[in-house]
């Protein structure tokens, strides 16, 4: 193992003096001198160890580096040996270390300075924040955060642009692996909804003999995927340039692909030449942002830029970066922790209570320390490579999001649920490309979209291979021409190639999962055990089990009597002879159109009732009470001819179909048989949910032998989705009937890939389509019903029509008839009994034969006969104005009734 140690003492020109003169301080610190991250540290130390000593005469600080090169193998296996250290320690009698760009680094060395009781200042953490830490390492004070707001950060990134599976790449390393990174941004993605496709490991840069042989190996292994989301989590300057340079000659920095890299990444980018930064174009990078405008930054710039120069001409940015600045503030922590103690001689252990307890703003940005590290989540930047540069873009504040400054402003909106970044991004292979990647291996011209379509279907207008033995020859169909309709929609090109597939609908959704086909255009029921397996676009039909049934028309000779219900039409009857009764109540006293015998005055009464149903009724009425009682019942006869003559046209203008089979439970019942596509799930459902037995169930595979098989009585019904119901109905709607749907299903849609892109582009084309009209203009060019089907022929039945409407109607007729009839009978009631001067018979069956006769009649009858009297003829007055004598026929009546001789009286009978 060859380490070097590069020891390179700072200190002021006192610093030579004996010790009880001037008090001197050393600092080790674990640096790789060869790097450019080392060359600036190792810079920004010097001039804050040369500021602290030209401050102070009586106190020197001495600074020792110690270079780990250019492996991070043997690094770890000098920190788990306790080489480098225990040196530092104790032939240097170093007091603090610091350095440790790396956890690999700053673990083992935390180790030895907590069993030595010295304090180390590490530029890094750990991705993950680990258990009881400020227990296990009291002497480390770590300048840095976890990694979690860094991946939220990648993970909002992913999310602002729909990407649902990504490529994790990072350099293993022997010690810490990928030092948690990876599960930090496994959980990020899950917050999101999305995942990591696969991880790619690259081996560690130094145990590599042929690093351009060994990184095309391992990304060949990324071509079969799918995912062009790459996001790089760790890897070595020198891994970092291999890496790019053959991603870009393998294509992987295509139009579609997005490459997001981290802040340990990124800060690289101020040391890679132009030649390199160009292979990397269109990469988004992580940032931690720092200030650049304060006096004390502007002060360290220019003193870095110009010792820095001179130290390194070879190099040709001479700008500092993210770890110079820490590097700067860790000097500055020392420094203010030894600050009023200089004449004192302080532990180790108030030292580091020192250190963790400093609270200032350096270089780098807050300094406070809460359970051993940076309390304050950094403030990201979002960083763009163009061209042979790079650029910022956006802010990335905690606990808020995406930002165009630093000013956390209730106005601005998250970026997460923005079209994209602030600012303009430029993307791999395609600088001004408008539209964002789509992350995914999209089809070329090279290689199209292989999409598998149905080879056999039974109902040949949503899908139909013209050709079998010609693969070339496209299908035709509904589908198809919707597939093309929607394609106009993406907003890019789709290169496409179909190739039937003569196999059932689940072996055709196992070659979208498998990847033989990149998607399937055709009749395919979304289904939850389907989903899980691909993915599917938005449905662009409805879906559910309908049952189809041998039907014939109901027209019959009776169908006259239909639009009523028995019960309308026994209501009906009674209000209309309640009403004649009424009728004939009022007028037969007073209206000589209603006189007569019995039979007259009942017929008269039955015709004027039933002839006012149509308004044809002539006989005059004279009673008020009347007036209103017909008044009501014309507006019944109203509304009951105006409904029955509506009901009636709408029964003979549409022709009903009449079935014999109603549900399901009667097929099962009496064992019928029903017929199914046998391609199709629909076998499988009959079975395992309707229960139906598997012998019952006949395959039938073409749209016209469902004709044959129920012409020959080999199925009582066939159950087919609602698509291919309303093509069969439409052809055949004289013959056959069809169910409402009862059990529904996801719908008709297009299959891809699990999470693809396409999918969700093809969804918003067939939601334009449906919103604008195409899809129902494609569907009536398809689906038109044929000629003897498009006058209205239909199984819905026209509702009868019952009491249930009209009983409202009826009972406030009643009502009012009912009220007619006991005002007038009070009024005759109490005009005979004021007409009533003669002296009479005042028995109870006397009272009862005298008002029975006067309703009836008229008549005032007397039983008390006067003797003295003559007697006159019986003069009986209708009317108010007119007299009459009464009848032989009233004369005989009247002596029936009496057992004595009758007396001849004047009778005056007002008018009704």
């Amino acid at each position: 193992m060859l380490i070097l140690f590069s020891c390179i003492n700072i200190i002021s020109k006192g610093v030579q003096a004996k010790e009880d003169d001037h008090k001197v301080t050393n600092i080790g610190a674990v640096i790789d001198v060869t790097s450019r991250t080392g060359k600036e540290e190792i810079t920004a130390m010097e001039i804050a160890v040369q500021s602290f000593n030209n401050k102070l005469n009586n106190h020197g600080l001495s600074l020792y580096v110690q270079s780990h090169g250019k492996d991070p193998m043997l690094a770890a296996a000098a920190g788990i040996n306790s080489v480098a250290a225990e040196k530092l320690i104790k032939e240097n009698n170093v007091t603090v270390i610091i350095g440790l760009e790396t956890w690999e680094l700053a673990a083992p060395v935390a180790e030895i300075g907590t069993r030595a009781r010295v304090p180390v200042l590490s530029f890094t953490a750990p991705s993950i924040t680990l258990p009881l830490s400020a227990l296990r390492w009291p002497f480390l004070a770590q300048m840095a955060n976890n990694e979690s707001e860094q991946m939220t950060c990648i993970a909002a990134i992913i999310r602002l642009y729909g990407w649902k599976k990504v490529i994790a790449i990072y350099e293993d390393e022997t010690y810490g692996g990928d030092s948690g990174k990876l599960a930090v941004l496994i959980e990020a993605l899950q917050d999101i909804g999305s995942e990591i496709e696969h991880t790619l490991v690259l081996p560690p840069i130094s145990s590599l003999s042929n690093t351009k042989e060994v990184m095309q190996e391992e990304l060949m292994k990324l071509l079969s995927l799918e995912s062009r989301v790459f996001v790089v989590l760790k890897a070595s300057s020198v891994m970092t340039i291999h890496l790019f340079e053959e991603a870009k000659n393998m294509g992987f920095m295509g139009r579609d692909s997005a490459w997001i890299i981290t802040d340990k990444i990124t800060t690289y980018l101020d040391s890679f030449n132009t030649s390199i930064i160009s292979s990397m174009a269109g990469v988004l990078g992580i940032k931690t942002y720092y200030t650049e405008n304060s006096s004390e930054y502007q002060s360290f710039y220019g003193q870095f830029k110009q010792v820095f120069r001179k130290k390194y001409e070879d190099e040709d940015n001479f700008e500092p970066g993210i770890y110079a600045l820490k590097a700067y503030d860790a000097i500055q922590i020392i420094t203010e922790a030894m600050e009023g103690m200089i004449n004192t001689n302080i532990s180790s252990k108030q030292l580091s209570e020192k250190i963790l307890s400093s609270n200032f703003t350096g270089l780098s940005g807050e300094i406070q320390f809460e359970r051993g590290m940076l309390s304050q989540n950094p403030t990201l930047r979002i960083v763009n490579v163009v061209g042979k540069k790079y650029k910022e873009l956006d802010f990335w504040l905690p606990s808020f999001g995406f930002s165009r400054s630093l000013v956390n402003e209730e106005t601005e909106h998250d970026g997460n649920t923005a079209q994209g970044l602030y600012g303009q991004v430029s993307w791999p292979a395609d600088l001004n490309q408008v539209r964002n990647p789509k992350g995914w291996a999209m089809p070329t011209n090279a290689r199209p979209l292989i999409i598998g379509v149905p080879g056999r279907t039974s109902f040949e207008k949503f899908v139909k291979v013209k050709n079998e033995s010609n693969q070339n020859e496209e299908p035709e169909g509904y589908c198809i021409d919707l597939f093309k309709m929607a394609r106009e929609f993406l907003g890019y090109d789709l290169p496409y190639k179909f190739v039937p597939h003569f196999s059932t609908y689940d072996d055709l959704v196992r070659c979208v999962h498998n990847k033989t086909f990149d998607a399937v255009v055709g009749d395919i029921t979304i289904l939850a055990n389907r989903a899980e397996l691909v993915e599917f676009t938005q449905p662009y039909a409805e879906s559910g089990l309908s049952m189809i049934v041998p039907a014939k028309s109901e027209e019959s000779a009776w169908m006259f009597i239909k639009p009523f219900t028995w019960e309308m039409w026994m209501a009906t009857g009674a209000m209309l002879i309640y009403t004649m009764f009424i009728v004939w109540f009022l007028e037969h006293r007073s209206n000589p159109e209603f006189e007569g015998t019995w039979k007259t005055q009942i017929g008269t009464a039955m015709w004027f009732t039933c002839s006012s149903l149509f308004f044809a009724h002539r006989e005059n009425v004279q009673n008020n009470f009347t007036r209103v009682v017909v008044i009501v019942w014309l507006f019944v006869s109203l509304v009951l001819t105006s409904s029955y003559t509506a009901s009636l046209s709408s029964m003979l203008t549409v022709n009903k179909l009449k079935v014999n089979v109603t549900d399901i439970e009667f097929l099962k019942r009496n064992n019928l048989k029903v017929g199914c596509d046998g391609d199709s799930f629909v076998r499988n459902y009959l079975v395992d949910v309707l229960q139906f037995k598997s012998e019952n169930i006949k395959t039938i595979n073409s749209q016209d032998s469902y004709i044959g098989e129920f012409e020959k009585k080999h199925i009582a019904a066939a159950f087919l989705e609602l698509p291919y119901e309303k093509v069969f109905i439409n052809n055949y709607c004289k013959k056959f009937s069809a169910t409402t749907p009862t059990y529904r299903f996801g719908g008709l849609g297009f299959m891809f890939h699990k999470d693809s892109p396409i999918a969700m582009d093809f969804s918003k084309a067939i939601l334009t389509l449906s919103e604008n009209g195409k899809l129902k203009e494609l569907e009536e060019k398809w689906f038109a019903p044929s000629p003897e089907c498009s006058t209205g022929v239909t199984d819905n039945q026209t509702e009868r029509l019952g009491l249930h409407s009209f009983w409202g109607l009826y009972i406030f007729a009643g009502a009012t008839s009912t009220i007619c009839f006991f005002f007038f009978f009070i009024k005759l009631i109490k005009d005979q009994y004021r007409s009533n001067t003669s002296p009479r018979n005042n028995s109870i069956w006397s009272k009862a034969i005298r008002l029975a006769k006067f309703i009836y009649q008229g008549q005032q009858i007397n039983f008390a006969i006067d003797q003295t009297r003559p007697q006159l003829p019986e003069i009986v007055g209708r009317g108010s104005s007119r007299w009459k004598y009464s009848s032989p026929d009233a004369a005989e009546d009247h002596e029936a009734a009496s057992s004595e001789a009758a007396d001849v009286e004047m009778l005056y009978i007002p008018g009704g």
